[in-house]
């Protein structure tokens, strides 16, 4: 086995995407997504990739790299994935313990790492390391197609009743000139008030507007946002998925605490799924803490069904400075 550097070649996209895709089949990426992350990330961020052969053909990859909105310059992401068929083979551990020391010059305080609860494989090669549960987020799946939405149309009308109005960000984005300025301000918010394994941090609005609304998984038509009258209140947003064109992600969905309980969050939420049945897709997928029991039980009665969580991982290599 030989360990090397990721080269950012079309070829090494490739593997990244056949090696991922083979150990989590639900998830597909594109070469197009990965180059646009690659080419958006912001110059302060610390990252690496590696790539395991064995007799030349690549069977694991590895990386570390940190988050815009959650930053620290000692704290890191860590993964590392092999092909199942070449799992129990010492390639996960040699590869884990190439990156680990590739990072070592960064002086890393805080490792953290993510795996799906049915992966026991993956959950003990991290707790056998030391990593510690910090959160869960479950997954859940909606068949847009058989979503009846009779059942939420009192909740959206309470919304209506209370003068909230839902429009999607195309048609925001022709009438009111800083658009760009009061969603990023709304989606920040929102963020902010979701749970976090830790402190957030604002990336600024130049990273948004590159990252976010010139990603080409943006759909504007169906980024929905709730107002009262000139307030921005509430949003639930849409992503394309490139490499599942029949499936699409939800994004960030909250209110404003001053204006929740009006029924707002549903009838964005409506809005969001009539539209992706409008579409003919197949299916939505979101992400929620498994602490955020409102949105999901906003979910659960609109029928989004769980799977596997995933979880949150944390080590700590060492105390951080005050």
């Amino acid at each position: 086995m030989t360990i090397r550097p990721d080269t950012q070649s079309d070829a090494d996209y490739a593997v990244r995407i056949t090696i991922s895709h083979a150990c989590y089949p639900d998830y597909i990426e594109t070469i197009e997504e990965l180059r646009f992350s690659d080419n958006n990330r912001d110059p302060k961020i610390k990252w690496a990739r590696f790539v395991a052969e064995v007799d030349g053909i690549p069977v694991a990859i590895g990386n570390y790299g940190q988050s815009m909105d959650m930053y620290h310059p000692q704290k890191f992401g860590i993964g590392v994935s092999v092909l199942p068929e070449y799992q129990a083979q010492g390639i996960g551990k040699a590869l884990y313990e190439h990156v680990v020391a590739a990072l070592a010059p960064h002086e890393p305080i805080l490792l953290r790492a993510n795996a799906r609860e049915d992966k026991p494989r993956a959950v003990r090669f991290l707790t056998d390391r030391g990593y510690t549960e910090a959160m869960r987020d479950w997954e859940s799946r909606l068949a847009a197609q058989s979503f009846d939405p009779t059942p939420f149309t009192d909740a959206a009308q309470k919304a209506t009743a209370a003068g909230i109005t839902v429009h999607s960000v195309a048609a925001l984005a022709k009438s009111v000139p800083d658009w760009k300025q009061r969603l990023k301000e709304l989606d920040w918010t929102i963020t902010l008030d979701m749970p976090s394994t830790d402190t957030l941090t604002d990336p600024g609005f130049e990273h948004f507007e590159k990252t976010t609304l010139g990603n080409p998984s943006f759909l504007p038509d169906a980024w929905f946002v709730a107002l009262d009258g000139d307030h921005w209140v509430g949003e639930s947003a849409l992503w394309k998925n490139e490499g599942d064109p029949e499936v699409l992600y939800v994004g960030a969905t909250g209110v404003r605490r001053e204006w929740r309980r009006k029924g707002i969050a549903t009838a964005l939420k409506l809005a969001a799924v009539q539209w992706a049945k409008d579409a003919g897709k197949r299916e939505i997928r979101t992400w929620n803490a498994q602490q955020n029991c409102a949105m999901l039980s906003i979910n659960e009665a609109m029928g989004f069904e769980k799977i596997p969580a995933w979880i949150s991982y944390e080590k700590k290599v060492k105390e951080e400075n005050p």
